[in-house]
């Protein structure tokens, strides 16, 4: 149960027949109030989706009452064409739904360059809006509709739940399996809440939880023109959330989420955790992180099972964090390869059979930590993306 659980939301997802592979394919998540507080981070990849360029417009006032999403199409390098389709659709759904197209998002995944099937996104549209009308579209199942419909290569929907012991919820919802890489947020993700909090509460929040949990998972170092992440609240649990525990709530949901795209990452076969300890800066330590993470000779090694632990030096070399290259430990499945810049355990005792890879890194300069979420790379990610089309 996710985007439903939260008091004051509806949700619906069907099929509007614009993936060539069939199933649900376009969802709306609504906002019954009795507010309509909003906010939502987006790429910043300067190459934006055409439903990116309108739903920036959407939240600049912190409220939306609807938010549309479609799979089967990115609508991304589409030209004015493409940009009408995205105001038609706001359109559609301001129209089935009684409320104002400037207060309805639009998120589309899929295929760049090229034109969605209009007519076949606003009968979606009316289809989903039908469902919306329901009590069935308060439920669980309604929740989990829309969580599919935004699947692309995604293999499974993923879903968060928070329930707050002071009485309010938190839900989400997200999608992707490539092209995960953080500019501030990554794939598309949905989160409602029935606590009472300001937009400007919201957008605090959310900015703080994106932060530590989606721009830290790089799977595939590819940033996508499309990515959203936004979060309602219908204050419809009549609580006044405390912003500081919203936070740490909304926190968990999202690394929840974060680390169910790391799973279902495209192709992979091994989920690595690399974290970076003894940091001068936060920054350092996410910069040292990130730069192993975006390695093909660490990702293929760790594919192949070997602990080949100069790759990870390798890389943090070509940062500018602050570090001795001659005082750094490396330590991968709990063996300590790599102490102060020379070997120690034999790598032979490193076991990478196992999914789950944890790689820490030791630079000795200071206090700070971080976390950088990544996956191997394999011979079905390539064979994956290079007949990707859907």
């Amino acid at each position: 149960m996710s985007v439903t659980a939260p008091a004051g939301f509806a949700a619906a997802g069907t099929e509007a027949g614009l993936k060539k592979s069939g199933g649900l394919d376009l969802a709306i998540v609504q906002n019954l109030g009795p507010a309509s507080a909003a906010a939502a981070v987006f790429t910043s990849n300067r190459c934006l989706a055409n439903p990116v360029i309108w739903s920036k417009q959407v939240i600049a006032d912190g409220v939306v009452s609807a938010i549309v999403l479609n799979s089967g199409g990115a609508n991304c390098y589409t030209g004015s064409q493409g940009f009408q389709a995205t105001h038609a659709t706001a359109e559609a759904v301001a129209e089935h739904l009684g409320v104002s197209s400037g207060d309805v998002l639009v998120c589309s995944t899929g295929l760049i360059g090229e034109q969605l099937d209009l007519d076949a996104v606003t009968a979606g549209v009316a289809s989903a809006a039908g469902e919306l009308r329901a009590d069935a579209a308060r439920t669980p199942d309604a929740g989990l509709a829309a969580a599919r419909a935004i699947m692309t290569t995604d293999t499974r929907p993923k879903e968060a739940l928070h329930r707050a012991p002071t009485g309010w919820t938190i839900g989400g919802m997200a999608k992707g399996a490539g092209m995960l890489a953080p500019g501030l947020a990554t794939m598309l993700v949905v989160l409602t809440t029935d606590a009472q909090l300001s937009s400007a509460q919201l957008d605090v929040a959310l900015r703080e939880a994106t932060r530590l949990t989606f721009d830290r998972l790089d799977s595939d170092g590819c940033m996508s023109t499309n990515d959203t992440v936004s979060l309602l609240a219908s204050g419809a649990s009549g609580i006044e959330a405390d912003l500081t525990e919203f936070t740490e709530a909304l926190t968990a949901v999202c690394q929840d989420l974060t680390r169910q795209l790391q799973a279902d990452a495209e192709g992979a076969a091994h989920d690595v955790a690399i974290e970076v300890r003894g940091a001068k800066t936060e920054h350092d330590a996410v910069d040292v992180a990130r730069a192993v993470s975006r390695s093909n000779l660490f990702k293929t090694a760790i594919y192949g099972n070997d602990p080949n632990w100069g790759r990870v030096l390798a890389a943090v070399g070509t940062t500018d964090a602050a570090f001795d290259p001659y005082n750094i430990d490396v330590a991968i499945n709990g063996v300590q390869v790599c102490s102060g810049g020379e070997p120690d355990q034999p790598r032979e005792r490193v076991d990478l059979t196992p999914r789950d890879v944890t790689v820490i890194i030791d630079l000795h300069k200071g206090g700070e930590t971080a976390t950088i979420w990544t996956n191997d790379l394999t011979h079905e990610y390539v064979e994956e993306n290079s007949a990707y089309s859907s």
